[in-house]
């Protein structure tokens, strides 16, 4: 007895308690022993009986991917415990897989005596809870804690989720030169009885410069009555879009949505190894009814119908989230689904208008922007045109204002609600000539100020969507080179606007909150704002001009501006907050049958959960130090 108490004393959490409960516990205790090599709890399957303590020897603890391969490979030891986050946390069910590597001896506690403490004694349940928080920052461990499924589901996440293109049996990639005739094209493709053929310059290097599929020979050559002698670059598709092996299926199928093509060229270290078909790749089993979904929303016909697809987001969200999907992902699946409607929108309206007199980019902004929608959104569009003559402007103007304003309006139907402070293509402010942009983006760099600086932020969040990407790449090219310029004053007022809002963290690592109604709440979209905004500074500081704010984190990555470690602390903790955010929104809708909202009331969270919160304000609070003390001089 007097050997298990002293053993206690030096083992946390135990040590935290009183002296006479800490030998009532001891008392309690009872010795088991493993040998060399045994499996002693199997993930999701086990269910655990309490806790053990290793006394000595050691369990080697994983988890198993859907390669039964091992991840997140660690080790307890002399000391310490093994069990108390599965029981807390994950239905009794061992979150791991645990093996003892050595001959090992531990003592068992009863999970019944162990809920008891965690319930009688707060730092005893704080020592687990804290420690899971700490792990969820760690993108690999979250990866494998999923939330238990329940109901039907849109897809089987881990198959979709988890699987790179590498995986895939690719098509083999047929090629023929540009000055090859049509008609011995369309021989070739009969013989290798493939629907697509890509087509490579008439250079020696072979550049793949766009293809030819079955649909193109219909409508180009048969229904076009061209002559099927001429080379085949007179009715070549373009431009050819591309994708890593290393990028994950879901990435594929969401980028094929989001460029309108039907083939996927894959690379490996720069050459092409073969393409993908996105028909194949939406009936194999892996591709379920998120992107059916997304095909029947691109193959809707009227807004009614729109308006029901959109209306059947939320539910989709939930289920998503509920399968362990990442918030992420569902942000780009929520973006994908958005882009295919308003797409659909803007080409309704030139049909209807007829062409555009001038060429032109039709480009989104804010959270849409960085392809972080939720389901509490409004517009954020603008429209970018070529600089006319002096005699064409008006006219030119008139027809992208009206082009504006149909769209803007269809997208309000819909359930896109107007922008409230007018940043969209609708007000005229938002739509203009290209040199007007530029202008534009210089006044508010060089004459920034508190108003500004928050005002025009979103504005760097613009992403391409529709219409002439050279304008976008020009704009681009433009910001690059003010950028190199000094800009002290632009990138102060940057900082002070994301350092005005602090994570709702009080001194005693309580979370701070506000009366909305009959609730104490925070705001989730203002305590994500500090994440989007000092990223954001960042990335226009070295020129980077990806929009999402984990692929702007990973360029900084790249150029050692942040840490792997701070990079994977800032990912971690903008999309847990993320995930909180969408599923809050998702149930109001399907459940309260409330509009959304961004308030998180506190109370109703676990303990765990709420410890989470706290760990992720402490991360994005030590990132705003560091913001303080690199811009000390322009903060000064």
């Amino acid at each position: 007895m007097s050997d298990k108490l002293d053993f206690l004393r030096t083992v946390p959490p135990f040590d935290r308690l009183p002296a006479d409960v800490l030998a009532e516990v001891a008392e309690g205790l009872e010795e088991v022993r493993h040998p060399r090599e045994a499996t002693i709890y199997l993930q999701d399957e086990t269910k655990l009986r309490g806790l053990d303590i290793i006394i000595e020897g050691e369990y080697e603890t994983f988890f198993y991917d859907s390669q039964q391969h091992r991840r997140v490979v660690e080790f307890t030891r002399h000391g310490e415990c093994y069990g108390g986050i599965s029981l807390l946390l994950n239905k009794k069910k061992s979150l791991r897989t645990v093996v003892a590597k050595k001959a090992t001896r531990v003592y068992f506690l009863h999970r019944r005596e162990f809920l008891a403490l965690c319930q009688g004694y707060e730092s005893f349940f704080h020592f687990f809870t804290a420690r899971y928080g700490r792990r969820m920052l760690d993108e690999e461990y979250a990866h494998f804690v999923r939330p238990a499924t329940t109901g039907s589901s849109f897809l089987a996440a881990d198959q979709l989720f988890s699987r790179r293109i590498e995986t895939l049996e690719l098509r083999p990639l047929e090629l023929c030169a540009a000055y090859v005739p049509i008609q011995e094209v369309a021989r070739r493709m009969a013989a290798a009885r493939t629907s697509c053929y890509f087509i490579t310059d008439a250079d020696e290097n072979g550049r793949v410069i766009g293809y030819v599929t079955d649909i193109t020979l219909r409508d180009k050559v048969v229904a076009g009555l061209a002559d099927a002698r001429l080379p085949v670059e007179t009715i070549l598709d373009a431009p050819v879009v591309s994708i890593s092996s290393r990028a994950f299926v879901y990435e594929a199928i969401l980028l094929m949505f989001r460029t309108k093509t039907r083939y996927l060229l894959v690379e490996t270290d720069g050459e092409y190894v073969g393409f993908l078909s996105r028909n194949k790749l939406l009936t194999d089993d892996q591709a379920q009814s998120p992107f059916i979904f997304i095909q029947s929303v691109k193959q809707a016909q009227a807004v009614p119908e729109l308006k029901r697809r959109w209306e059947q987001v939320p539910e989709m969200v939930y289920q998503l989230l509920n399968r362990g999907v990442k918030p992420e992902i569902v942000n780009q699946v929520i973006t994908t689904v958005s882009d295919t409607i308003a797409l659909k929108l803007i080409e309704g309206a030139i049909a209807e208008l007829g062409p555009p007199p001038a060429r032109f980019v039709y480009m989104v902004l804010g959270s849409e922007g960085r392809k972080e929608q939720t389901l509490l959104t409004d517009q954020d569009n603008a429209i970018i045109y070529e600089d006319k003559a002096n005699e064409q402007r008006e006219l030119v103007r008139a027809y992208f204002l009206r082009l504006a304003e149909m769209v803007s309006d269809q997208l309000n139907d819909i359930g896109f609600s107007y922008c409230d402070g007018g940043f969209m293509a609708k007000n005229p402010k938002w739509t203009h000539s290209l040199s007007h942009w530029k202008r534009n983006y210089v006044e508010w760099m060089s004459h920034s100020n508190p108003e500004t600086g928050m005002q025009f932020a979103a504005s760097f969040d613009c992403r391409y969507l529709f219409g002439d990407a050279t304008i976008m790449a020009e704009l681009h090219e433009f910001l690059a080179r003010e950028l190199e310029q000094p800009s002290e004053r632009f990138f102060h007022y940057m900082a002070v606007n994301a350092l005005q809002y602090e994570p709702p963290l009080t001194f005693f690592r309580n979370i701070r909150t506000f009366a909305h109604g009959d609730q104490q709440v925070f705001n989730l979209k203002k305590t994500m704002s500090p994440i989007v905004d000092l990223v954001r500074m960042y990335a226009l500081r070295h020129r980077i001009f990806a929009t999402n704010t984990g692929e702007r984190l990973e360029a900084l990555r790249q150029q050692g501006i942040f840490t792997e470690r701070e990079t994977q602390e800032l990912l971690q903790a903008y999309y847990y907050l993320m995930g909180v955010r969408l599923k809050k929104q998702a149930v109001q809708i399907i459940s309260d049958h409330a509009a959304p909202d961004n308030y998180l009331d506190p109370g109703t969270l676990t303990k765990v959960e709420q410890v989470t919160l706290k760990e992720i304000f402490k991360v994005i609070a030590d990132f705003q130090l560091k913001i303080k003390v690199s811009f000390t001089k322009s903060l000064g």
